[in-house]
């Protein structure tokens, strides 16, 4: 069995809720073993035979849909994964106030996505993209940038994406550090 990370997008945000063992159990109903979530907001941990990621997203979000009734989008990462990902630092620390936030999708932004993220740089926010993840320097709150409301960070990358802060990515790579 392999252990797998799964970031789950629109896990209660938007007046849209679900308990974390409702959450949990959807994953057990698909035969994943070992299902923990870890905080509120749709970051869950299972075993699975090994499978490829994309053919586990695509399970994952026809389960949650059918029992949620709307679309839930799926990340999924190995502890590998994740460790790369939570020691990758593309910017200096910010500013108190600030952070470093991780946005997941299914498949490396292409180059024109990137030029509209480079586009997009301020002095209060910067991108940068590596494989599957977009960095988001934020020099203030992130509830604060226009780009966190109304979609139009997803507009601009053209695909669903999730995102969490750095705290949270760097907390789950320890707690769930590569097997040996």
């Amino acid at each position: 069995m392999t252990r797998y990370i799964a970031f789950l997008r629109a896990i209660n945000v938007g007046g849209r809720t679900i308990k974390m063992e409702t959450l949990r159990q959807h994953f057990e109903a698909l035969g994943l073993a070992r299902v923990e979530t870890f905080i509120n907001s749709g970051n869950v941990i299972f075993e699975a035979r090994a499978a490829k990621t994309s053919s586990l997203e695509k399970k994952i979000e026809a389960q949650l849909r059918q029992k949620m009734g709307y679309a839930v989008a799926a990340f999924i990462r190995t502890p590998a994964e994740l460790a790369g990902i939570a020691a990758y630092q593309p910017f200096p620390p910010p500013p108190s106030g600030g952070g470093l936030h991780i946005a997941f999708v299914q498949a490396p932004p292409a180059a024109p996505v990137k030029q509209a993220l480079a586009a997009l740089d301020t002095e209060a926010d910067k991108f940068h993209v590596h494989n599957c993840e977009v960095y988001w320097w934020r020099a203030g709150g992130y509830s604060d940038s226009p780009l966190s409301s109304s979609g139009r960070f997803e507009k601009v990358l053209g695909v669903p994406a999730t995102v969490r802060n750095s705290t949270t990515v760097r907390k789950l790579a320890e707690k769930y550090p590569v097997k040996e």
